[in-house]
């Protein structure tokens, strides 16, 4: 409750309140020379920029225009909002600015199918291919994450006319990359200009606005003094902590040389800018020595270093002090900036508007934002919404921001293709080792032709070569706007070794390939679950010299059930979420005889039902994290009959201790409870690697066709590793041994176990 509130003056009264309060405002300002202040670009070091507002403000010093360039557009823009110093002193120095630095999908948040593919192709290189010629993004990041830090910051705000309608007349500096002119931005979108002032070239993609490409400021104006200037400024404060020339010895590596170069031009655009200033302005200069453009972890000292900055001219800034009762009147004034602007944020959503660059169907991306007209438009429910649309990973960017027109909100959502495609090419890669004699490595390609059909069709074609080797291809349908339904058609050639144990004999090695062809309909009842049924067709042989002496060969047919859900944040080292993957397929195998196979007299085939049941959950407590998983595997036949699929067992986290798929039966159980560490986040200061230490006790066998599962058969065993998630998959050192003295070590890197 402010003071008017508490007297209850009447409401004619009040207004001639304002308008006294108005007029004394203007008579101040127009009393006083107008005040300017200029922030320049520097990366994490723009914390100093708080350190210098702290210091105006302690002192009443007012600012009449303000402009900056990359992380000064930042802190420029929330004081150009009305948002108070020390607010944005938390801001600066509290956010993870960090998390700005990926534009990565999480894990959980992705679709199950895209799941799967990241799991498998897990090299994070972004490639497209057209007309034989590769194509790459613009930049690393399209500003996605840096949006969403920048929308949480500043609130929903909705487009203006111009800048001039902010709490402080604002301008923001960007460059035009085609043209290699200043772009000087006042109206539209703050954050889009903030973006756009701040997108270094190379790591954050060109910003488009008005049909100008556009990139960081620095570049052509990092200390826009001139900018100001026009504005109207009288006084100019400036306030430089840009980067200057490093030393022969600094120069060590490539990114060095070419950080060099880039000083080059912002040190020549800044000194031609300095001698603009008269000797009736303040130039700041911070002292940022020793500190990074890229480490937020230097904000405070930053912070510290601005503030000491300013001190030192005080002597001369208080010559811009108000009094008391004119300062705050003047503070009044941005308060109600301030809240006419937060006032918009609080209107209803009265129309949306999709502004794509997509194929993607208007009803896709309706149902993916979950807003609908009446609805409130802040700025969570926004971040909540572009990411729930973004996550569907077919964007090269998302965004939305709102229009005030005639007391009616409209919602303008931007949703972009990549630019890189629409084909495009995916790698991954695995080796697994048990520092002893196996060591096996996999290479993994795929290309990937989309938007091939109205709904979004999909042509995706892999191969695997290694220690397996692979080829497929498959055609994904979706069958209606939504994707909710689909058709899958899939061929798939697999020729891989595995052993079969035989009493009194070692290991034998058999050979198997197969080609199979399935054909599916399914629903996609969630983004991270779905259900399918089909058909499929099996033809394959099973090959060894001594043991089958010669070739067997077969041919199956039948229909599968398959549904799926997957919330896991990873899919090796989970901390949170739950997996399930159900298969079950009804079969007719016909298979050649031969001693190994079991089939009755006379039959002309086998029937047969597999199940299949995987599942993995995972919660944590802090650093601490439980993980259970466990599956079973059986395929029920009649008549003695034995199928000729087979389940495998053994490996890391998978019956530790044993080779990898070292068993094999018609009906396989297995449970494991994990224990895991967060070393990285706990002792060692890796907030973005997490490093695991973990610890297993796990139970497990494999039974033959005849056998029944007995809880007496089970084999104990238990693991100690130490791993990582990177962006080339997990990572782990571990170490297995059961309870019969069998005993392995493992080495994984970007294969998932």
């Amino acid at each position: 409750m402010n003071r008017l509130d508490k007297l209850k003056l009447p409401q004619g009264i009040v207004l001639k309140l304002l308008v006294v309060v108005s007029f004394l405002l203007s008579t101040t300002v127009d009393a006083r020379p107008k005040i300017g202040l200029v922030l320049g670009g520097g990366g994490a070091k723009g914390a100093a920029h708080v350190g210098v507002l702290e210091v105006l403000k302690e002192n009443r010093v007012p600012i009449d225009y303000i402009a900056g360039t990359s992380i000064g557009s930042v802190v420029a823009g929330m004081y150009a909002t009305g948002i108070r110093v020390d607010e944005i002193k938390r801001i600066m120095l509290e956010t993870n600015w960090d998390d700005g630095y990926s534009d990565r999908i999480p894990r959980e948040d992705l679709p199950w199918r895209a799941k799967q593919q990241y799991d498998q192709f897990n090299i994070p290189l972004e490639v497209g291919l057209e007309n034989g010629q590769l194509k790459m993004p613009r930049g690393l990041m399209y500003g996605h994450s840096v949006t969403k830090l920048l929308r949480k910051t500043l609130g929903e705000l909705p487009n203006f006319n111009s800048f001039d309608d902010l709490a402080i007349p604002y301008r923001a500096v960007a460059t035009d990359l085609v043209n290699y002119e200043t772009i000087i931005m006042n109206k539209g979108s703050l954050i889009a200009a903030m973006r756009a002032s701040s997108s270094v070239p190379g790591a954050l993609a060109p910003e488009y606005i008005d049909d100008l490409l556009l990139v960081d400021g620095g570049i052509t104006k990092n200390l826009p003094i001139d900018v100001v200037l026009a504005m109207g400024a009288d006084i100019i404060i400036a306030v430089d902590i840009g980067s200057g020339l490093q030393s022969e010895e600094a120069l060590k590596s490539t990114f060095d040389v070419i950080s060099q170069l880039s000083n080059f031009l912002t040190n020549d655009n800044v000194v031609a800018q300095k001698k603009l200033l008269s000797s009736n302005d303040f130039l700041i200069v911070p002292d940022i020595d020793g500190l990074s453009t890229t480490d937020w972890a230097i904000a405070s000292e930053a912070y510290v270093r601005g503030k000491t900055a300013a001190k030192k001219q005080l002597n001369k800034l208080t010559s811009l002090s108000l009094d008391a009762e004119s300062y705050q009147l003047y503070l009044l004034k941005m308060q109600q900036g301030r809240d006419k602007i937060l006032a918009q944020e609080n209107e209803p959503i009265s129309n949306i508007q999709l502004n794509k660059k997509t194929s993607v169907s208007d009803e896709l991306i309706l149902n993916r934002l979950a807003l609908s007209v009446g609805d409130y438009a802040d700025a969570d429910n926004i971040n909540g919404a572009v990411d729930r649309l973004y996550s569907m990973d077919e964007f090269q960017r998302v965004d939305a921001y709102t229009v005030m027109q005639n007391d009616e909100k409209t919602l303008h959502v931007v949703a972009e293709d990549k630019s890189w495609g629409p084909n495009f090419l995916q790698f991954g890669i695995g080796w697994e080792d048990d520092l002893d004699n196996n060591s096996d490595l996999n290479f993994d390609i795929a290309y990937i032709m989309s938007d091939l059909t109205e709904y979004g069709g999909e042509w995706r074609s892999e191969l695997e070569i290694g220690t397996q080797r692979s080829i497929s291809t498959e055609f994904y349908l979706p069958l209606d706007g939504e994707r909710e339904f689909y058709s899958r058609s899939r061929y798939s050639f697999v020729s891989f070794e595995w052993d079969i144990f035989v009493e009194d004999v070692l290991p034998v090695p058999i050979d198997q390939q197969f080609h199979s062809l399935t054909q599916g309909l399914g629903y996609n009842y969630s983004q991270p679950g779905f259900i399918e049924v089909g058909v499929a067709v099996d033809v394959g042989e099973f090959s060894d010299p001594v043991f089958l002496q010669g070739t067997i060969d077969y041919f199956t047919y039948g229909s599968y059930l398959k549904l799926g859900f997957d919330s896991l944040n990873s899919i090796d080292f989970p901390t949170e979420g739950f997996y399930i993957n159900f298969s079950s397929f009804l079969r007719n195998e016909e298979v050649d005889d031969h001693s190994v196979i079991s089939k009755a007299d006379n039959a002309d085939f086998i029937s047969s039902l597999l199940v299949d049941v995987n599942l993995k959950g995972a919660v944590k407590f802090g650093n601490h994290a439980v993980v259970a998983k466990a599956s079973y595997s059986e395929a029920f036949t009649q008549d003695d009959n034995e199928s000729i699929y087979i389940s495998y067992l053994g490996g890391f986290l998978n019956l530790s201790g044993y080779q990898k798929n070292s068993l094999s039966g018609a009906k396989k159980v297995f449970a494991a409870g994990i224990y895991q560490f967060d070393l990285g986040r706990s002792f060692l200061d890796l907030d973005e690697f997490p490093l695991y230490l973990g610890l297993s006790f796990e139970a497990g066998n494999v039974w033959q066709e005849g056998q029944g599962i007995n809880h007496q058969d089970l084999i104990l065993s238990s693991s100690t590793y130490i791993g990582a998630d990177t962006r080339l998959g997990p990572i782990a050192l571990g170490y297995g041994r059961t309870d019969t003295d069998i005993e392995t070590f493992y080495f994984y890197l970007g294969k998932n176990f």
